[in-house]
């Protein structure tokens, strides 16, 4: 019965999805189960864009560790996708005898591959709980690959919904400048690439296309992987929307002359009560379009709620190696993909991959059940059942 119903639950999502992701003409989700061997998962390795794109083939839950940890997959949606394929894979490398140990150290392992994204944790903990419902071995695995395959729908189910009602907020923006352009700006990469499918910051911007409105994104930059130039600038270049790279730092000089409209970004954790989690940079964006009265939304699938944290200085801060600061990668005159130095040998840098944008500054939530405030009240009324998890 059990069974049956997931399945019955998770083709119900595949049937309803539709892919939106465009490399070169052709559409694909960010992961998916090899069509011709059910126990490998295929992600894209994120690490080669722009300049290449390869695909990888996963089929162990060191491997999915691996992936995760070193950012062959990144952003917060496809992390807690990637996580629950993760645990299916652990399944079938797990003993008969011993299967409940080895699923939890597998889970543990996952869970600490990324320390801030609470969709990883999210991930795991729902997988291990409906493989609790069945009896045997056999039904676990079963379960656990139809409960991952749920996550990825759900997610590209609930971006898809993201994007209708952010589509809102730019309407309302173009019709106030009478159809001249709206621009926007976003920073990192909160689209196609860092969830299933749609993206969450960027799904708005993707509904707003559609309508026929006129849009222009300008694209930080995001030191020091350089996910908005490697990834986001990539990602809208294939959507055919038009886009500006720009340095980490001269949003908020565009915001003083005018030339930004709104920001839309994405986050890793968020409070309950409306603390945002986002990469590194993100709480200047916020500072700045405040204090230019530019509107200041986040875009999130409920996932990303952590409902046990009050305080967003609670949420573990990842730190990464500081060679990401003092290296670079990109495309040298060869055509190959080349790490070269960027400040003196020997030098000491710190590596803060994420900060924390308070409520106060955050004009919005868009979630798959609307726009909510970032305060308590307003998202526990959007999300009642919330009150029963804490």
């Amino acid at each position: 019965m059990i069974i049956a119903l997931v399945q019955q639950e998770s083709l119900y999502f595949r049937q309803q999805s539709r892919n939106i992701m465009n490399v070169n003409g052709n559409r694909y989700r960010t992961i998916w189960p090899d069509p011709r061997d059910d126990q490998t998962i295929c992600i894209i390795d994120q690490r080669r864009l722009p300049h290449d794109f390869v695909t990888e083939r996963l089929s162990s839950v060191e491997q999915t560790v691996a992936a995760i940890k070193d950012m062959h997959v990144r952003g917060a949606g496809l992390i807690g996708a990637t996580a629950g394929f993760g645990m299916y894979l652990a399944s079938l490398q797990a003993p008969d005898n011993g299967f409940a140990d080895f699923m939890k150290e597998a889970g543990t392992r996952l869970n600490n591959s990324r320390p801030t994204a609470r969709n990883l944790k999210w991930a795991i903990d729902r997988v291990s709980s409906d493989m609790a419902e069945a009896d045997t071995p056999a039904e676990k695995r079963h379960i656990a690959f139809s409960t991952a395959c749920i996550i990825a729908d759900e997610d590209a189910s609930f971006c898809k919904k993201l994007g209708t009602h952010g589509l809102k907020i730019i309407k309302k923006i173009s019709a106030e400048k009478n159809g001249r352009s709206v621009n926007i700006l976003t920073h990192c990469n909160a689209g196609w690439l860092a969830f299933v499918d749609y993206g969450s910051a960027t799904a708005p911007i993707y509904a707003a296309r559609d309508a026929g409105i006129d849009v222009h994104v300008w694209v930080d930059e995001t030191r020091p992987w350089n996910q908005g130039a490697k990834l986001t600038a990539w990602e809208l270049q294939q959507e055919n929307i038009a886009n500006t790279l720009i340095t980490d730092n001269a949003g908020g000089h565009l915001m003083q002359h005018g030339m930004v409209d709104l920001v839309i970004v994405g986050t890793d954790r968020t409070t309950h009560t409306g603390d945002v989690a986002n990469k590194i940079g993100t709480y200047l964006k916020a500072l700045a379009a405040h204090d230019n009265n530019i509107p200041f939304y986040v875009a999130l699938p409920s996932s990303t709620f952590d409902w046990t944290l009050d305080n967003g200085m609670q949420i573990p801060i990842e730190q990464r190696s500081g060679e990401e600061i003092t290296t670079i990668s990109g495309l040298d005159a060869k055509g190959d993909i080349t790490t070269v130095g960027l400040a003196a040998e020997g030098t000491r840098a710190v590596n803060y991959s994420f900060d924390v944008t308070p409520a106060r500054l955050i004009t919005g939530l868009i979630t798959e059940r609307g726009i909510v405030k970032a305060e308590r009240e307003a998202i526990h009324r959007l999300f009642p059942e919330a009150s029963r998890i804490k």
